[in-house]
């Protein structure tokens, strides 16, 4: 499925090719403090079928807990993230769902991740299948 973003300025603007069924919900807390909000929600988006066609997004490269590191991207002029994925060949570019003009057409979640994060007073999503790292 075709979709196309932009951060809340309108500065960057970025189009995809996505599986609707492969959206995810993360409950790590390098996404909660990058969301400002208590999970993110992701889909996947091949490399090559990932362009930006207005701006340039800064990055930056978080190292976390576990040793990973991954490049985030965001505007420098509204904050809005744009996307984040590996550091060097990346294969993939984890696109915010929120920041799609698609975002009510992709599928529902499919999976959580790192759930030993939720936010204790959140529901669980038990329609959800959930680990509770990273698989």
């Amino acid at each position: 499925m075709k979709v196309q973003g932009q951060c809340h300025c309108g500065a960057i603007v970025y189009q995809a090719e996505v599986d609707p069924d492969t959206v995810s919900i993360c409950h790590c807390t390098d996404c909660q403090r990058l969301s400002g909000g208590i999970f993110r929600v992701n889909i996947p988006a091949p490399a090559e079928h990932f362009r930006i066609v207005k701006g340039e997004p800064r990055r930056y490269i978080k190292t976390a807990d576990s040793g990973a590191r991954r490049v985030h991207a965001f505007c420098e002029n509204c904050g809005s993230p744009v996307y984040s994925s590996a550091v060097e060949n990346p294969t993939s570019y984890s696109l915010r769902l929120g920041a799609l003009d698609q975002r009510d057409q992709l599928g529902r979640p499919r999976r959580q991740i790192w759930t030993r994060r939720r936010i204790g007073w959140m529901p669980p999503l038990h329609e959800v299948p959930g680990v509770d790292g990273q698989p």
